[in-house]
């Protein structure tokens, strides 16, 4: 039964987004761990865990009515991003030395 204010369509949404999320994660995992470690912003033993996860497991955990990704704006540039450069080549390789960075440092802070 849809609700007045869409809860039950925004609970789809979630649950789409999030099977769409976990599903790309395994396979950019599957692919390069370490870059879609870095892309993804997650540790080794998360990555380990998406790895291992059966459909079935990913399909449970997508359904749970909370976001599973977030938004990583605070570990970027933005300014930089949105308003583009000249300079394509150097803005992605200043990007992926600042995700690193603070990966490195999340990582060391974990420990």
């Amino acid at each position: 039964m849809k609700t007045f204010d869409g809860t039950n369509e925004a609970s789809q949404e979630i649950a789409d987004l999030n099977l769409t999320y976990m599903l790309l994660a395994q396979k950019l995992l599957r692919q390069d761990r370490v870059g879609a470690m870095l892309r993804l912003g997650i540790s080794t033993e998360l990555a380990d865990l998406l790895i291992g996860m059966s459909l079935a497991q990913i399909i449970k955990l997508a359904t749970s009515n909370f976001v599973l990704c977030a938004f990583r704006l605070d570990d970027l540039p933005v300014a930089q991003v949105v308003q583009g450069t000249r300079q394509a080549a150097l803005t992605q390789a200043h990007l992926s030395i600042v995700l690193a960075g603070s990966h490195t440092q999340a990582a060391l802070a974990a420990a």
